[in-house]
């Protein structure tokens, strides 16, 4: 089986390659490893920035279809000490430039953009080689095999089509998130809704800290960062959600409890979230015939702009290949040296890291002032 373009990963960053290409009359097929598009839930809220991945869904055509899905007044943002004391609340007057919505629905937006059968579910890559003259050939788990004279690898973290390319593998950043979700918050829990208001609420502290967002349907969903090596996160018996909750919970002792109730009162078991990053900087020399985008290129620890940066690449991409239909070394070198740089200058973030003495909310809000925010 030969396709033009054969694009492993249905996440966004593949998706949005997918749909550019669509535009342009280019033939491409998307192999995902889960069984459906309801396979698994899909993440929480994303912030989609006008200057990348805005960009991206501009050059899709599906800027009425976003806005669409534009969750109104989520960009309001609360910063608070671990006591509770309130230092910043700033409301979302409508006007800011990263409107928040679902993960979920923004995919749904995506593949609905599509023809029929582009993305063949239950695809899980177990092998890619190299066959010559920039051809490579595809292993799916069931022992099936697909050739193609472009494979893009938009498969995340743990690319299978990486090792074509580079190397590097991701490593361990030194920190951890555990997701909690409190639903019906107004009603169910309104002292934790209260702190986190219409939007974001970010706590932080050196070694620890709280962010949550206020998703659809009144639901709270929060990150608890910690800054502990993997053996500390393995030694919490997750699989017992009320001993993993108190052990996160005990980590925040002296916390406001409006705060601490976003890791006591959790309607669902505490999830482990390990965070990695690929190396800054990350790169490879050309080889023909496959290339990288999103998480598989440029992993980096969350700050804010993963997402936005995958669709981006994605869009770039798919333009470069539309406008060198007959050259795709050239396309693809075009493509990788703007997204070399763009991934780099990324990865230097102003932030403060979570182990950091200034990770506080009034160095956080210093941080904001300074960059007129």
């Amino acid at each position: 089986m030969h396709t033009p373009v054969t694009i492993v990963g249905a996440g966004l960053g593949g998706l949005t390659l997918a749909r550019i290409l669509h535009v342009h009359g280019i033939p491409v097929t998307v192999y995902e490893a889960e069984s459906s598009p309801s396979a698994r839930a899909q993440g929480g809220l994303l912030d989609i920035h006008d200057y990348n991945g805005q960009l991206a869904l501009k050059a899709a055509g599906l800027m009425e279809e976003f806005h669409a899905i534009v969750l109104e007044g989520r960009q309001a943002l609360r910063v608070l000490d671990p006591d509770g004391t309130v230092l910043l609340d700033q409301a979302d007057d409508g006007t800011g430039g990263r409107p928040e919505v679902q993960r979920g629905d923004l995919r749904q937006v995506l593949l609905d953009s599509l023809p029929a059968g582009a993305v063949r579910w239950g695809h899980k890559v177990s092998r890619t080689r190299a066959l010559g003259e920039g051809r490579h050939e595809v292993t799916f788990a069931d022992g099936t095999t697909v050739v193609t004279s472009l494979l893009v690898g938009a498969d995340g973290a743990w690319s299978r089509v990486r090792p074509l390319l580079s190397t590097a593998t991701p490593e361990y950043t030194g920190t951890s998130v555990v997701e909690t979700y409190l639903f019906d918050a107004g009603t169910r829990h309104p002292a934790a809704a209260k702190a986190v208001g219409g939007g974001m609420l970010i706590a932080p502290s050196p070694g620890r800290e709280i962010f949550a967002h206020r998703e659809k349907d009144d639901t709270l969903h929060a990150y608890v960062g910690l800054s502990e090596p993997q053996d500390w996160f393995a030694a919490i018996d997750f699989a017992d959600a009320a001993t993993a909750t108190a052990r996160i919970a005990q980590e925040f002792d002296g916390w406001a409890p409006e705060l601490t109730a976003l890791i006591t009162d959790s309607d669902t078991a505490p999830v482990w979230r390990p965070l990695y990053a690929l190396p800054t900087g990350h790169r490879w020399n050309r080889v023909p015939g496959v290339t990288l985008l999103g998480d598989a290129a440029h992993l980096a620890a969350p700050n804010g702009e993963g997402a936005n940066l995958a669709m981006l690449d994605g869009a770039e991409l798919g333009e470069a290949l539309a406008a060198h239909p007959d050259d795709i070394e050239t396309a693809l070198t075009e493509y990788e040296h703007t997204m070399f740089l763009r991934g780099a200058e990324t990865v230097t973030d102003e932030m403060p890291g979570i182990d950091s003495a200034d990770n506080t909310a009034r160095s956080l809000i210093n941080m904001f002032t300074e960059k007129g925010q």
